[in-house]
């Protein structure tokens, strides 16, 4: 019996394992075709080629990008844009959350389900009417104008979670910081803000992703081309009777990288804010 309960674990090990690397494979295949598009010379764009380093590879498309485009002006464009969407996304969740996880006031109810029924409507909805707002304070073409509509959609679903998990923290700790003469100021400061962490740095990525991927508002929005996000840009290289495969492939990867990068560090938080604070019995 315990060879046969061994083995029947030892199969559900290999079995587990089998289907994770299947779906790693499915999802990993994609980038190494654009990787391997990134590093093909011009003449060989339809090859149908499987290697993931072409013959003839070379980094030529990486260097006419960065060198010969205007992509560090619109990845400039997108950092400054975004950077300032999550900022903004932050401090305003976090402190509209904590406001309508812990007060009662007139009008708390209808204010969850207004931003709840907010999230029904697509950005592209509500495009005209902000759109038509944008002109009339003169802000349409401005990083001003796509941040307010960046953040605008970002921040009901921001503001739902926040208040979500500030109603899993303990009232207990805030009496606590209270009863030891701190004000309401300094007690979610320093008590509430820490223990919010892992969901202020889900909030920070989304308002962050939000900013950086969009593409049908800015569109809309941005006119000139020295105000170009990465996404308008990059289309730029798409064509009536040709497109830039080589350049497109390049730019895909290197637009990902921040990306990934502000993972990276924020997971490290996120991680380590599960365990902040507590009530000790």
């Amino acid at each position: 019996m315990g060879k046969d309960a061994n083995a029947k674990r030892l199969g559900g090990i290999v079995g587990t394992y089998a289907v994770l690397i299947i779906f790693a494979a499915i999802s990993i295949y994609p980038v190494s075709r654009i990787v391997t598009i990134s590093l093909r010379p011009g003449d060989q764009l339809l090859s149908t080629s499987l290697a993931i380093i072409p013959d003839g590879a070379s980094l030529r498309n990486y260097v006419h990008l960065l060198t010969e485009t205007q992509f560090l002006r619109w990845m400039l464009n997108s950092l400054l844009v975004s950077i300032v969407v999550t900022v903004t996304g932050v401090a305003f969740a976090s402190t509209a959350g904590y406001g309508l996880s812990r007060y009662k006031f007139a009008g708390k109810g209808a204010m969850l389900s207004g931003l709840l029924v907010t999230q029904m409507f697509p950005a592209t909805m509500l495009l005209l009417p902000l759109y038509v707002v944008l002109i009339k304070l003169h802000l349409l073409n401005s990083y001003l104008g796509i941040v307010i509509i960046y953040t605008a959609t970002a921040l009901p679903f921001c503001v739902w979670q926040m208040k979500g998990y500030y109603d899993t923290i303990p009232f207990a700790l805030e009496e606590a910081a209270r009863i030891d003469g701190a004000t309401p100021w300094q007690t979610f400061r320093k008590v509430i803000f820490p223990l919010a962490a892992p969901a202020l740095v889900i909030t920070a990525l989304f308002s962050f992703m939000t900013a950086w991927n969009e593409y049908v508002v800015a569109n809309v929005v941005l006119q000139d081309t020295e105000l170009y996000t990465l996404p308008l840009g990059l289309k730029m290289f798409q064509g009536s009777m040709q497109t830039q495969w080589g350049l497109y492939a390049a730019g895909s990867l290197l637009v990902s990288v921040p990306v990934v990068a502000l993972f990276l560090v924020l997971s490290r938080y996120l991680i380590s804010g599960l365990t902040l604070g507590a009530v000790k019995g």
